[in-house]
């Protein structure tokens, strides 16, 4: 991977860890690092996820995509987030 991938990974990672995390009720005690780990996994399993159902690619923006997902980050925040409180 080159260096502007994995800085658009970062970002990426980071906006929809942080759309996950807006999804999710309550406050999340959770670091930004781990808020973007999980924004990274959400976006790779929702590409992954939207190529499995065909809409992967489509004209324009891809809505549907982007579902799966931040959808999945505020699932993966909820985790984290309830794994620590456990603590």
């Amino acid at each position: 991977m080159t260096p502007a991938g994995i800085i658009s990974a970062i970002i990426i990672g980071a906006i929809i860890g942080a759309l996950g995390r807006l999804l999710v009720r309550g406050k999340q005690n959770i670091s930004i690092i781990v808020t973007i780990i999980v924004g990274i996994v959400a976006a790779l399993i929702g590409t992954w996820l939207a190529g499995l159902v065909g809409v992967q690619t489509t004209d324009g923006i891809d809505w549907i995509e982007l579902l799966f997902q931040v959808v999945l980050a505020a699932i993966g925040v909820a985790i984290v987030a309830g794994s620590a409180r456990r603590r």
